[in-house]
């Protein structure tokens, strides 16, 4: 028998992949989008990380990781897609 995944990686596992689809929701939907437009938002992620002055809870902690890593997927496989 598998063991049970922790709640941690189940939270990481499931934020990680609702932002991968709303990424792709938003990349088909806005021909505004682009890939700069993605890499300010991931800086700004980014930025978000290290701003944790007063301490944010292990929850929003799981979920600002999977939604970085869901961004630099997701922005690496678009730009593997250009020749």
């Amino acid at each position: 028998m598998e063991p049970s995944k922790d709640w941690r990686e189940e939270k990481y596992e499931e934020t990680l992949q609702e932002e991968l689809r709303g990424l792709k929701r938003r990349r088909e939907a806005d021909p505004d989008c682009t890939v700069d437009d993605l890499e300010g938002t991931l800086r700004h992620l980014y930025h978000m990380e290290g701003a944790d002055w007063l301490g944010r809870g292990e929850v929003q902690g799981i979920t600002l990781s999977a939604t970085i890593a869901a961004y630099e997927l997701f922005i690496s496989a678009w730009k593997a897609e250009k020749p």
